[in-house]
């Protein structure tokens, strides 16, 4: 995880297309358990607040979800709310759905060098850097999320980092796409130095 700027602008149309609209189904269909689908749509102007990397897995990816960080189930609420939203590889997605909102560590929440990626295991993991009124969430998040060593994570971390060590990407292409594994580079040739 790494910092993402927050608040994301939200797009001109959301109020009117989404948020007004999704409201309106709510009081239509207050029973039914999945709200109507209005925020998909929006998901390319997400995507760029995100830089085009999962709120989560901390990489490039070609097309991610809209995630509701406070589901739902937790709140329908906040289904059509702008500042709900993160964008998130979809299997990351699916993985956080039985978990509560307030357990886990909110990618907006994330300050810089809190999380790094080991070498050579390319595994995540927390740094002392956590301020303590963060430290719970975020161990509940490394450890109930799939984004410690999930070897679907490792694979594309392996395949950045391949791809810098072949010469096929440099360092700042690195830093752009996958920033905690340049970190880790930086990191490794600062020791080795």
């Amino acid at each position: 995880m790494i910092p993402v700027a927050n608040p994301i602008t939200e797009p001109a149309d959301f109020d009117q297309r989404c948020r007004k609209r999704g409201l309106q189904w709510l009081n239509r269909n207050p029973d039914t358990k999945r709200p109507a689908d209005y925020w998909s749509e929006f998901r390319a102007e997400l995507a760029v607040g995100f830089q085009d990397r999962c709120g989560f897995g901390a990489m490039w990816i070609s097309s991610g979800t809209v995630d509701h960080f406070v589901s739902c189930s937790e709140n329908r609420l906040k289904a059509y709310e702008w500042s709900n939203y993160r964008y998130l590889d979809g299997w990351i997605n699916s993985s956080k759905s039985k978990k509560r909102s307030q357990d886990l560590l909110d990618p907006f929440e994330v300050g810089e060098g809190w999380f790094e990626i080991e070498l050579p295991s390319l595994q995540l993991k927390l740094t002392d850097a956590v301020p303590p009124e963060y430290r719970r969430r975020a161990d509940y998040t490394l450890r109930n999320l799939p984004i410690r060593d999930d070897e679907r994570l490792i694979r594309q971390r392996r395949a950045w980092y391949e791809l810098y060590e072949q010469g096929k990407l440099t360092l700042d292409g690195l830093r752009e796409k996958a920033p905690l594994i340049a970190a880790a580079v930086e990191k490794h040739t600062a020791g080795k130095a």
